[in-house]
Order: C-alpha cells, then structure tokens, then sequence
C-alpha cells in the first residue's frame, strides 16, 4: 500500500474555513493531489411542534394578507376538515409572492380559480407551486411568508 503525502497545514486552513463559514465539508484539488476536509453538522435540538395557542412568527397581518389565526398556523380541526381548506402536500419553506419585493400570487379576498397558483413551497431547494384546487374566494391565508410548513399543514380557505 502507497502512502499518500498530505499537508498539515493545508488540513488545518480547510479545517479552519470549515469552522468560519458553516459549512460541513470542502475539497481542493490540483493535478497531483486531493483533499477533502468533512466533519458532520452539529447536533440540532428536536423540533417542538407549535402548541396550538402559539403563533409560527410574529407576522403582521400585512404580512399574511389577513388577521394571523389565533389557533396557529395548523389551524383548528374545523379547518382542516373545512372543504375550502388547501393542505401542504410536503414539508418546506412558504413563499406567498414569486420573488421578494413582488406582489403576493393571491390576497385575502381575491377571486382565484381551479389551477391558478397560489403560494410557492421550497422544498430540496425546488420552489413548487401550490394551486388552487377549486375555482372561489381566499378567505383566509393561514401562513406567513419565509415560515416552515408541514405535510397535511393548512396553508388557506378557499370559498
């Protein structure tokens, strides 16, 4: 078995770069030689799911184009079992408008129809549209852009 020469220094830089910006591995790499520095990500604290009576964010009621649901952002049983309710159908990150400093997709109030979209979900860093699946009213956005969803999560009624 070849022994493969390494550089210290060069470990520790990579090492220390590692350290500074976050990240959980880095490689560099010329004609002769590779090296790859990776560590695992620090330990995170189990998620805590929201009680019912606490808000996902402190988002005003501009933020969210209708007054926060004082229930939460899951919504109380009677939403989601409400007809009109748009589930998340997966986990991800909510974005009401398609960029930032843009118009939301839709506002409380507004008339939408079957297929239009309504919000954007970030998921695998993938922005997927969620559209309406009925033709009426957004009566409520339960949501506030920038916020984590889960699956099967109320996003908005639709009457």
């Amino acid at each position: 078995m070849t022994r493969v020469p390494f550089d210290p220094d060069a470990i520790r830089t990579l090492a220390a770069i590692l350290t500074e910006t976050g990240l959980t591995e880095i490689e560099i790499a010329d004609k002769e030689s590779r090296i790859r520095v990776a560590r695992t990500a620090a330990p995170v604290a189990a998620p805590v799911p929201l009680q019912p009576s606490t808000p996902p964010t402190a988002a005003t009621a501009a933020d969210v184009g209708t007054a926060p649901n004082p229930a939460g952002s899951s919504g109380s049983g009677e939403e989601v079992d409400h007809p009109g309710a748009v589930l998340s159908p997966m986990v991800g990150i909510i974005y009401l408008a398609p960029e930032p400093g843009s118009p939301p997709f839709v506002t409380a109030g507004q008339t939408v129809t079957s297929g239009q979209t309504l919000l954007l979900i970030e998921a695998m860093k993938t922005f997927n549209q969620i559209k309406a699946p009925k033709s009426g009213t957004v009566a409520r956005i339960l949501v506030a852009s920038g916020t984590p969803v889960e699956y099967g999560e109320v996003l908005m009624i639709l009457e």
